[in-house]
């Protein structure tokens, strides 16, 4: 049976439920904290939205209808091209979004979707998003003596999608697996540079007193653009986007999506 929890995000109350130790946030709920007219059905139209719902579910579900999938990506973005979550889910076989009934009824989404619909929001409304989801499960996790640590979530909600997409689209075959690990390297640089202005090495030479890495010692600011820049870079790998070009492309999101976040005062009471 599963378990309903809320959190309050900015004034608004956010539906939790957990089935099968997996996390599900109503962004029917978000929706309420999106200024103007705005629909589940305007964000699942968009074409990036698909490729990123089509990434993750094939990094997650091995029961995913992929030859459904690739007849709505390629009408993703058409202006007659319309789409609920219950076709999604009838059509592709999904388990990232489920539309339920009943006293907590409305749509919800797996927290790794659910914290990138909150970038439809706002990259502020993200933050606080994430940051009282962290608060739940700490309290939680008092309770119960379990470890839920705010870094490495972020940097997993994205990571298998990221490294799933340069296993698919950048690695030949028959390479050594030091080569391969070199190319899953490679891209984790480019995100470092496009964020951070620096690879992990020159981090490293410059911080030798330091244990970890340049991740290790980001804001939560950083890590929240950082999980943005995976799950885009995983788009534009799949579009086939030069290494140079997604540098580019990833290096002026983050400088836009770090002013906005660090220019907002009320984010700095979240630390």
């Amino acid at each position: 049976m599963a378990k309903h929890k809320t959190i309050l995000v900015k004034g608004t109350e956010i539906t939790i439920i957990t089935e099968n130790n997996s996390d599900f946030i109503s962004i029917t709920d978000m929706l309420q904290a999106k200024d103007g007219d705005f629909f589940i059905s305007d964000w699942l139209r968009n074409r990036n939205t698909v490729e990123f719902l089509g990434i993750w579910e094939s990094v997650y579900n091995p029961d995913f209808n992929y030859g459904e999938f690739a007849i709505i990506k390629s009408q993703a973005g058409l202006n007659n091209y319309k789409l609920s979550v219950k076709e999604w889910v009838e059509k592709t076989n999904a388990i990232g979004l489920k539309a339920t009934a009943g006293r907590y009824g409305g749509t919800y989404a797996h927290k790794d979707i659910a914290f990138e619909f909150g970038m439809w929001i706002s990259a502020e409304f993200k933050v606080y998003l994430i940051k009282e989801f962290q608060r739940l499960k700490e309290d939680e996790n008092h309770r119960l003596k379990l470890e839920w640590n705010l870094q490495r979530t972020l940097a997993k909600i994205n990571y298998h999608i990221h490294t799933d997409a340069i296993k698919e689209n950048l690695i030949p075959t028959e390479l050594t697996a030091k080569q391969i690990n070199y190319i899953y390297a490679n891209e984790a640089d480019m995100l470092n540079m496009a964020l951070f202005g620096k690879t992990a090495q020159q981090w490293r030479t410059e911080n030798p007193e330091k244990q970890g890495n340049i991740r290790d010692y980001a804001t939560i600011e950083h890590l929240v653009v950082l999980s943005n820049m995976e799950s885009i870079n995983a788009v534009l790998i799949h579009n086939g986007i030069t290494q140079s070009e997604r540098l580019k492309q990833l290096n002026k999101i983050a400088i836009t999506q770090i002013k906005t976040l660090f220019q907002n005062k009320t984010i700095q009471r979240l630390k």
